[in-house]
């Protein structure tokens, strides 16, 4: 590998940690992540269930955080209820075959989703029609909404906790989820045990 690449590798690490440093100074991001993680406390500590659901990397950090619940973050602990839905790829297919691709995470929160639960949706751009429609859903059912998404974009204005990354690169967007993702298990973990 040729070392030319060294100012690019340079170059993405600094925006990196240039985005990451404006996270650590944003008021409004860090009041977010406090009150997305005290929702999903509550609804932890009541019995209810967190449903994430996102598309392309958003649902594999959907996938990855729904994991941490379900086995452990940092700490030895009994399993949290975290699925993701769009691991059942039947599902997906069948409904997006069926009812079109909008309704693949709507229709199974219709059916799995109760008041109460958290309805946690990831989209990079914030406009994701499946995301939004599924948000549509969750408020029908008296869900605690939660969207994770870039600067732009209605996912943020929908949800009742919005965080929103204020970057428009979706790389770094997404680099910034997947910390913000971790950062929300630990503290669920602090707080519930």
């Amino acid at each position: 590998m040729p070392s030319s690449h060294h100012p690019l590798i340079a170059s993405r690490i600094t925006d990196h940690i240039a985005l990451a440093t404006s996270l650590l100074q944003d008021e409004r991001y860090l009041a977010a992540v406090t009150s997305a993680a005290a929702a999903i406390c509550a609804a932890l500590r009541n019995g209810h269930k967190v449903l994430f659901f996102g598309n392309g990397g958003s649902a594999a950090d959907a996938q990855h955080l729904a994991a941490e619940l379900t086995g452990r973050f940092l700490r030895e602990r009994r399993s949290l209820p975290g699925l993701a839905l769009s691991t059942n790829t039947s599902a997906v297919t069948a409904i997006g075959n069926d009812y079109g691709y909008d309704e693949v995470f709507a229709r199974p929160l219709s059916g799995i989703g109760a008041a109460g639960d958290i309805a946690f949706g990831l989209s990079t751009s914030g406009n994701s029609p499946n995301v939004l429609r599924a948000m549509q859903v969750a408020k029908e059912k008296q869900m605690v909404t939660v969207g994770l998404s870039g600067r732009a974009g209605k996912l943020c204005a929908q949800v009742d906790h919005a965080i929103c990354i204020p970057c428009d690169a979706t790389p770094r967007i997404q680099e910034a989820h997947i910390l913000t993702g971790h950062i929300l298990c630990e503290i669920i973990e602090t707080e519930l045990f």
